[in-house]
């Protein structure tokens, strides 16, 4: 049930015929990990908490730095030296009070990956190292839990969702490989347009909703790719890799 607060906070959500109050009621419901508060993290959770997902997890280990601030609007000055996660879900919980925020200051790992993303509704996965992303990857198909992966560089991003547990559909790792040690990119060494990760993370929280709540085109199998220097877009097919060791059959 929506209280009359909540009805008229989503008000221009509900009012939309594909979506409605049923699509809000699912969020309500919805519960979602989001791996990474930085740059795509924190755009992702401005909009998943202001757009009324019930649970958010948000897991990330790292501390914010000054050189974050540039594309990552959740933290401040003062927020330097903080976890990222614990401030991430503080402002989460500024941003939408109806919404509970916990805040997972960890690494997420092959060793914990299962018991930090269990009971999640869908995973959103902005971290910064395929090490993650691989062993994020590996528990998803393992729990069955839709992947949404998005990653940003210089002035290119991309966002994918992966259900690999199911017949024909690929997973991340039917993309890049299972090789947790190569080399990807380095935000620090490539550098990144700040917009962009607004962009890429705003778009990645529209498609977590989208599956969530099942309204348009889903984007399982499809990889979104804008590369905002000529301001060019694409999507393309991801297909299931038959010798890939997470989903093969």
């Amino acid at each position: 049930m929506l209280s009359d607060a909540e009805l008229d906070r989503y008000a221009r959500q509900i009012i939309l015929p594909a979506f409605g109050g049923a699509g809000q009621a699912k969020l309500k419901a919805a519960h979602v990990a989001v791996i990474g508060a930085g740059g795509i993290g924190c755009p992702a959770i401005t909009y998943l908490a202001a757009a009324g997902v019930g649970r958010l997890t948000i897991i990330d280990d790292d501390v914010v730095e000054l050189s974050n601030l540039q594309r990552q609007p959740l933290f401040t000055d003062a927020d330097i030296g903080a976890q990222k996660a614990v401030v991430a879900a503080e402002a989460a919980r500024r941003i939408n009070p109806h919404v509970e925020a916990i805040a997972v200051a960890e690494r997420i790992d092959d060793d914990n990956a299962a018991a930090l993303l269990a009971g999640a509704n869908l995973i959103l996965d902005g971290c910064d190292n395929f090490a993650t992303r691989l062993a994020v990857n590996r528990t998803a198909v393992g729990l069955q839990i839709p992947l949404l992966s998005a990653a940003i560089g210089a002035f290119e991003g991309q966002v994918a969702l992966y259900e690999g547990w199911r017949a024909g559909e690929a997973c991340y790792a039917c993309l890049v490989g299972g090789d947790p040690a190569q080399e990807g990119v380095n935000c620090a060494e490539t550098g990144v347009m700040g917009a962009l990760a607004g962009m890429i993370g705003t778009m990645a929280a529209l498609e977590a909703v989208r599956a969530l709540t099942g309204w348009g085109s889903a984007l399982t199998g499809r990889l979104a790719i804008v590369d905002m220097l000529d301001r060019r877009w694409r999507e393309v097919g991801v297909p299931k890799d038959p010798q890939c060791p997470i989903c093969r059959p």
